[in-house]
């Protein structure tokens, strides 16, 4: 997906300014209730409702229960992977993340008697920070370390799935990095403080990123996954969509 141009930036900030004076849960509620569930629209009409509703990212619902996305904020994701080799257990605490005001949903499908629904997104600018801690083997060598840490991407396409099991009220949420156009990030401390070292590893990690991503989108869509497998939970599960859909 091409970037988006600077006059087309432009006009979607006006549009979100002017959508903010008009911020109330019944312009909400109004804007999908031309999506019936039988239609074959149905689709369509809560992608186009979705991408008209972006200005509520950063004031949430509150008669819904539902808080701001943008930024959304996360108190600690873990992740840990064993081996005999190589084992590590990754933290990453007040993480916030931005840009969601501005992503578009660009392909949204569903299946109601399946309790399913899958949607893409294209952020234009999508940035993340907060802090880590790191403990790890590798080949022997005990690795212990912490620091701060920010991300931005660029061009950025995801592609989010959502379940409610059967046998389980909990929602499930899969997301998967589908594109990026280009990558910055920035850690502290990971060579221990070695600043000269450090800001040479930095310049290495941005230029060279593209090849090692590959390995490393596995670890990313887990880690995004259960990190928005617990904020759907805290915002959706108990929400009654007939409260905003027609019946």
């Amino acid at each position: 997906m091409q970037s988006l141009s600077p006059v087309f930036l432009l006009v979607l900030a006006l549009q979100l300014a002017i959508a903010q004076d008009n911020l109330n849960f019944n312009n909400f509620v109004d804007t999908f209730a031309s999506c019936k569930w039988d239609s074959p629209d149905f689709d369509a009409c809560i992608k186009n409702a979705l991408n008209t509703c972006r200005a509520y990212f950063k004031t949430g619902i509150p008669e819904l229960s539902i808080s701001p996305f943008d930024p959304f904020f996360a108190k600690e994701i873990v992740q840990t992977r064993g081996g005999s080799n190589f084992n590590y257990r990754l933290k990453l605490i007040n993480v916030s993340e931005y840009g969601w005001t501005d992503s578009i949903v660009t392909k949204f499908k569903s299946n109601r008697n399946k309790r399913w629904l899958q949607y893409s997104q294209f952020f234009p600018e999508k940035w993340l920070d907060g802090e880590y801690e790191f403990q790890g083997k590798v080949m022997n060598r005990n690795i212990d370390n912490k620091g701060a840490w920010n991300l931005t991407l660029y061009d950025y396409i995801q592609t989010t799935t959502v379940s409610r099991p059967s046998n389980t009220g909990n929602i499930k949420v899969r997301i998967e990095v589908q594109s990026i156009g280009d990558m910055k990030l920035h850690v502290s401390h990971l060579l221990r403080g070695r600043t000269f070292m450090e800001n040479v590893l930095d310049r290495m990690i941005n230029a060279s990123w593209r090849p090692g991503f590959a390995v490393v989108r596995p670890l990313v869509n887990d880690m995004v996954s259960t990190a928005f497998t617990e904020i759907f939970n805290n915002n959706f599960k108990d929400l009654d969509l007939n409260t905003i859909l027609p019946n």
